[in-house]
């Protein structure tokens, strides 16, 4: 349906005014965009920190509004000048609807094993109301949303949706940090946008940059992600709500009292609630906030360094090893929950530099000396951040650390020794 407004503006916390344009808003009243106002940004995070409420909705505008910023900053410096109209309309959109197939409660669910909010967020653009919208706004529009979102466009654009320095980054650091009432999300946006630029590759193609004098910029940018994950996304109380809903989600799918298409097109309440009509008792305790308590905390540094994949990446596995353990320790099957979050990519750049001489340089992991050289330490704040947890729902006496020995096995291995009944925990 389309708006017969020319704009709107929306207050936001955050930003202030958001102007939005006929089109966004003819988005925005589309069903698909207004579940999104019941999909909490940040998950179980509420449950430790009491303002973290806000929903994909409003981060979906935050991050429209910053496209919209960053676009006229590059207009003004005349760097638009060989980018049409068209792309420049779907990158604004593209900001505002990159997390339209997000599931409930945050990533809880791609963890859980669940395909990419990513692939779901495409296949919605095209059904029903949202893709009569894009539709109207022109022909083949909503496909190259969906390749934005993806990351899979040519348009010189692309990096503001997806990449290094990309838009949603920026908002929901931000926006996590103000709702959750912490110091640690402070980013220099001002700057930031303001050294975006378009920068010509050596194939002639051009892509989303930084100049040099936004450097300090750019490592508040990644300071703060690290700040956050080890402060507030990860959490133990956060995490350990996580893997208990995580759990409740898979045993339902797994015995057939949950579909797991409902899942994916749910808000966080009608989700909770379909698990508690499926006689969930971890559903249940989420919702009280009884959650499992620590068995085992340790940070990375005291895990092997050769730590398989399988222990983050593989949830049908783990689950094994987790039921495994609870019958060595005397307790039930789901209550003992081993959590290893990964995000190798934490602290990851790679992006082109505007020198001040006019040089263009990449930016990436190995930084740059005497200029960029957060990424050097990356690794190191990347361990500090990460901690191995196994999370028990009654106290347990048993010293857990023999787990340890097999997070160094290949899956194949891993899986033998449960289906063997091979003593865990030594």
């Amino acid at each position: 349906m389309s708006s017969t407004r020319d704009f709107d503006v929306v207050r936001d916390p955050l930003w202030n005014n958001i102007r939005l344009d006929r089109n966004a808003m003819a988005v925005l009243d589309t069903p698909a965009v207004q579940r999104l106002r019941y999909v909490r940004q940040l998950g179980h995070a509420f449950l430790v920190y009491p303002g973290a409420t806000h929903s994909r909705f409003e981060h979906a505008l935050g991050a429209y509004h910053l496209a919209k910023t960053a676009l006229g900053a590059l207009h003004e410096r005349d760097e638009l000048a060989h980018v049409t109209p068209e792309q420049c309309e779907a990158v604004r959109l593209a900001a505002l609807l990159h997390d339209i197939g997000h599931y409930p409660f945050s990533h809880a669910l791609e963890e859980a094993g669940f395909p990419s909010h990513e692939l779901l967020g495409v296949a919605r653009l095209g059904r029903g109301e949202l893709a009569h919208v894009l539709a109207e706004i022109g022909t083949g529009f909503g496909d190259e949303v969906g390749r934005l979102i993806t990351g899979d466009s040519g348009s010189p654009l692309g990096g503001l949706i997806t990449g290094s320095i990309d838009l949603d980054k920026i908002d929901y650091l931000s926006r996590d940090a103000f709702m959750c009432g912490v110091p640690y999300g402070t980013v220099d946006v001002d700057r930031l946008l303001a050294s975006l630029t378009l920068v010509e590759r050596p194939d002639g193609r051009s892509e989303v940059g930084v100049h040099e004098k936004g450097v300090s910029a750019l490592e508040s940018l990644l300071f703060a992600k690290y700040q956050m994950y080890r402060n507030v996304y990860w959490h133990h109380a956060v995490r350990a709500a996580t893997c208990m809903f995580k759990r409740a989600v898979r045993d339902a799918v797994k015995a057939d009292t949950l579909g797991a298409d409902k899942v994916s097109g749910a808000t966080d309440d009608e989700v909770m609630v379909l698990l508690e009509r499926s006689g969930s008792s971890l559903a249940r305790a989420v919702r009280a906030r009884r959650l499992y308590k620590r068995a085992l905390d340790l940070p990375a540094s005291d895990v092997p360094t050769d730590a398989q994949e399988w222990v983050s990446e593989n949830p049908g596995l783990v689950e094994r090893m987790e039921d495994a353990v609870a019958r060595e320790v005397g307790l039930e099957p789901g209550e003992v929950l081993i959590d290893y979050p990964a995000r190798a990519s934490m602290l990851g750049v790679d992006l082109p530099l505007l020198t001040r001489d006019g040089r263009v340089e990449r930016l990436t992991d190995r930084g740059r000396a005497g200029t960029f050289g957060l990424p050097a330490i990356a690794p190191e704040l990347y361990r500090s951040a990460r901690r191995l947890r196994v999370f028990t729902a009654q106290p347990i006496s048993h010293d857990l650390r023999g787990l340890l020995a097999f997070l160094t096995s290949t899956a194949a291995e891993a899986a033998a020794a449960v289906e063997g009944d091979r003593a865990i925990l030594g």
